[in-house]
């Protein structure tokens, strides 16, 4: 957002939160089968490595869709307690929306890793 108070192009806007899923999918496309070669190395088999690595990947979607989601219900209000007991701190509901989008990119991208190594398992 912009310091001014005025809202940035919906373009702009678009582009910054692309970047931000982005981000987190180019670490969750190398984390996929990461774990999925984790899990092998452990003792599973690898369809079912595919299977934990698939699911591991869809609980840090469902994570970060909750919490981004928790961020715009309760940010608001956590923002005022914060302010009214003057606790320290910068926590801020947009900071984690952001870091929240990152999560859901991260398990986006580790989803669809482990689903192209299905076939190749």
């Amino acid at each position: 957002m912009s310091d001014g108070g005025e809202l940035p192009p919906i373009q702009t806007a678009v582009a910054r939160r692309l970047r931000l899923l982005a981000s987190g999918v180019a670490v969750g496309l190398p984390a996929g089968p990461a774990s999925v070669a984790l899990s092998v190395a452990t003792g599973r088999t690898p369809p079912d490595a595919v299977a934990a690595g698939f699911a591991l990947g869809t609980v840090a979607l469902g994570f970060g869709v909750l919490g981004w989601s928790g961020s715009i219900l309760a940010g608001p209000g956590i923002e005022a307690a914060r302010d009214h007991l003057a606790v320290g701190g910068d926590w801020t509901e947009a900071d984690s929306r952001r870091a929240m989008t990152r999560i859901v990119g991260v398990g986006l991208g580790a989803m669809v890793a482990a689903s192209l190594l299905e076939p190749v398992v």
